[in-house]
């Protein structure tokens, strides 16, 4: 096998905090959406966010919801264009608390500087430059 990206993840959501999730990811981080319209139809049973052309955050919304357990879930990393101080300065704009912040983090396309937020449910989302 020769992986060549992340397709997606899927996360789960409480079924009815869907539109904090929308504020989080669309309103609050900037990120597109996709078939949100067809969920709340119910012609599909999940939504989309859209990080990049070949990679997707897949949201399933749940009845049977159980918040992320360290043990269970850790983070999942996005790596955007913006440099380390707008991103901080996004977030701080938005009240969004950083709960960690790193300057050289080792991940797939190298070293650059992150920071960590948490979701509305608990997940931790690492936002990292592209530097």
């Amino acid at each position: 096998m020769n992986p060549s990206h992340l397709d997606h993840v899927n996360l789960t959501v409480p079924a009815d905090r869907v539109d904090d999730a929308v504020a989080f990811y669309r309103d609050t981080l900037g990120f597109e959406l996709e078939d949100l319209d067809a969920y709340r139809a119910g012609d599909r049973p999940i939504f989309s966010i859209r990080l990049s052309e070949t990679s997707l955050i897949h949201v399933s919304p749940s009845e049977e919801f159980e918040p992320p357990a360290e043990t269970h879930f850790d983070h999942v990393a996005v790596v955007v264009e913006e440099s380390i101080d707008g991103i901080e300065r996004e977030l701080s704009d938005a009240g969004i608390e950083i709960e960690r912040e790193a300057r050289d983090l080792k991940g797939a396309t190298g070293t650059a500087p992150a920071v960590y937020v948490r979701d509305p449910f608990g997940y931790r989302v690492e936002i990292k430059t592209g530097d």
